[in-house]
């Protein structure tokens, strides 16, 4: 038993060394103290979103901590002052390497539809 743990754990360790490798380097803003832990958030912020627009649109309650402004200010480029201009923004850098499509600024932009017009993020 011994063995097939110790030969398991070589097997996984380096591609979590390689996963760690290949992660994406993000311009990360401000960054800081997040509202949770970031394992946390990197498993779980599409829930928390969805869960705040449910709460702010269809209920009309705001909680400010929760809110997508906070997100955006903390870790908006201090560069351009965007989660999305480019292709080592935060948002744009994450959901390129997770290879999930970005939809939160197709609303929640100044320029709704220009806002990824030159991402196609996936």
């Amino acid at each position: 038993m011994r063995l097939l743990v110790s030969l398991l754990l070589c097997l996984c360790i380096p591609q979590v060394w390689a996963a760690e490798a290949n992660a994406p380097k993000l311009d990360v803003g401000k960054g800081g103290e997040c509202v949770k832990d970031t394992q946390w958030m990197r498993k779980n912020h599409m829930h928390v979103l969805k869960h705040q627009r449910d709460e702010t649109v269809r209920k009309g309650i705001r909680v400010e901590q929760d809110a997508l402004k906070n997100c955006v200010e903390c870790h908006a480029s201090t560069s351009d002052n965007s989660v999305t201009a480019r292709e080592d923004s935060f948002c744009v850098g994450c959901h390129r390497y997770a290879a999930v499509k970005i939809d939160c600024f197709e609303c929640h932009a100044s320029k709704r539809k220009q806002a990824l017009a030159n991402k196609d993020v996936k």
